[in-house]
């Protein structure tokens, strides 16, 4: 599942396998929390860094506006967003890049697990441009 064409693409391809365990394991049809919960254990098994539920400003125009919970910030650079849906639609698609372009990272992933297959996205900001690299998120 590595491509080297995605920047990440051995943490993030771990993170997906991690995903797939999960859903394998659990199949569809709980909440997002469970699945959450069950993700962590898997990671701390991967041995990643990782915070769950990190609370994160939003910027706009280098001004603090608010924060947002992102599911995962893992190895500080890649967020990873969960749902427990049917199907994933083009504004979960949109809200998960928003994300990235508030957090100012990089790299993300957008995991279902509501389908009856795992369903996941890796997600790139095109605007990235580390104006936050230096304010530590995790250590």
């Amino acid at each position: 599942m590595i491509n080297e064409k995605y920047k990440y693409s051995d943490l993030t391809s771990k993170i997906i396998g991690a995903a797939m365990t999960v859903h394998k394991s659990l199949g569809n049809g709980f909440q997002e929390v469970i699945y959450q919960r069950a993700l962590e254990i898997e990671l701390r098994e991967l041995d990643l860094s990782f915070v769950r539920e990190m609370e994160m400003p939003v910027y706009y125009k280098h001004q603090q506006i608010g924060t947002r919970r992102v599911d995962f910030l893992i190895k500080n650079i890649i967020a990873v967003e969960l749902k427990a849906i049917i199907e994933l639609s083009d504004v979960h698609l949109a809200q998960a890049i928003n994300y990235l372009e508030a957090f100012d990272l990089e790299v993300g992933l957008l995991i279902n697990f509501g389908s009856k297959s795992l369903q996941f996205k890796r997600l790139s900001n095109k605007s990235f441009k580390q104006k936050n690299q230096g304010n530590p998120k995790i250590k």
